[in-house]
């Protein structure tokens, strides 16, 4: 007789389920439809010839029979990773350059240390700087790749992450949010945080002014925390001193940003597609 081979593809469908709880869910994170997934944990049923699952209402409640493949499932799909990783390792080697904004090194911890593990061959350098500045950079073929922030719908790139952008003052103090508003920006130049910003407060016709400019958040926190300017903000860059402000405080809402990926024309070199492939994985998933 022969032996019945469990699908890792329906497999991962299957720990997808038990991640996010619903089919709908399962579907959105692995791109498929929900009749794709439906139809798997259906196959997977009949090949095993035992239940797996029960429905109460969306969700989806695994029997015990159920429970017990996902643990096997999860060690499956490890032990494949562990396995690719092993060979790409291997196969991998030479430089790459990478261009991140300083105030977004934060989001890439994970990816470059995960990278640094699985293609130890590999030379990195990371260059820190302006969005706009590395986007010059890799236009002139100077960085492999770059990560960089701009207003949504901008042309070029592959989007990778959208990020709401929020108003933010001191936790403790902060200023008089009447005319002209005293903000805390990025230099001209520096990021478009500076230009949504302005065009929030244009379109909701208020007033304001600069009291202070900085290329980087680490620049401009000292002000923003002793309470003498607003500043707009991903939710991600907020930390314990900073407080959002609502819609009750009047403040324009500000648009979504986009956090692109970019890279030189041609084919890219080997450790550039497996960092970039790593840059979306990491990044779609925590946006």
């Amino acid at each position: 007789m022969r032996p019945r081979i469990l699908d890792l593809n329906v497999l991962q469908t299957l720990v997808a389920i038990a991640d996010t709880g619903t089919v709908t869910a399962a579907a959105d994170r692995l791109a498929y439809t929900q009749s794709t997934v439906s139809m798997q944990l259906h196959r997977l049923e009949a090949l095993l010839e035992v239940s797996l699952h029960e429905r109460e209402g969306r969700r989806i409640r695994f029997t015990a029979e159920g429970e017990q493949l996902i643990g096997y499932a999860r060690k499956m799909l490890a032990l494949n990773n562990e396995a690719l990783d092993s060979l790409r390792q291997r196969q991998v080697s030479g430089q790459l350059s990478l261009g991140i904004p300083e105030d977004y090194a934060f989001l890439l911890t994970s990816v470059l240390s995960h990278f640094s593990q699985l293609f130890p061959a590999v030379q990195l350098q990371v260059i820190c700087g302006s969005s706009v500045r590395l986007l010059e950079q890799v236009q002139a073929g100077e960085l492999d790749l770059a990560v960089v922030t701009r207003q949504t719908r901008s042309p070029g790139g592959e989007v990778i992450r959208r990020e709401p952008l929020v108003w933010a003052v001191g936790a403790e103090k902060q200023p008089s949010l009447t005319d002209p508003i005293p903000l805390a920006l990025y230099s001209p130049g520096a990021d478009v945080f500076r230009e949504v910003a302005e065009q929030a407060l244009f379109s909701a016709g208020r007033q304001w002014r600069l009291a202070y400019s900085s290329q980087s958040m680490t620049g401009l926190m000292p002000v923003v925390v002793a309470g003498l300017a607003v500043v707009p903000v991903t939710r991600d860059m907020l930390t314990p001193q900073l407080r959002v402000l609502d819609e009750r405080s009047g403040m324009p809402a500000l648009q979504s940003i986009e956090m692109a990926l970019h890279r030189p024309s041609g084919r890219p070199t080997e450790p550039a597609r497996q960092m970039a492939e790593l840059i979306r994985e990491h990044l779609a998933g925590d946006g």
